[in-house]
C-alpha cells in the first residue's frame, strides 16, 4: 500500500487548494461556503486528487 509522508501530503493538499482557489473545478460535491483548503482535504481523503508524487529511487 502506498503511503504519503506528511510533507508530501501537505504539498499535495496545498497545491490542490491553490488550484481550486484560482478557479479549477472541484472534483467532488461540497457543501456551500466551504474553503478551497477544506475542499482539497476532502478530495485528498477520497483519493481523487489528480496529482502524483515521484520519488527518487
Amino acid at each position: 500500500m502506498f503511503r504519503y509522508t506528511r510533507f508530501e501530503k501537505a504539498r499535495i493538499i496545498g497545491a490542490r487548494a491553490l488550484q481550486i482557489a484560482m478557479g479549477a473545478p472541484v472534483l467532488i460535491e461540497v457543501p456551500e461556503g466551504i474553503t478551497p483548503l477544506q475542499a482539497a482535504i476532502m478530495e485528498f481523503e477520497k483519493g481523487i486528487i489528480p496529482l502524483t508524487v515521484i520519488r527518487p529511487s
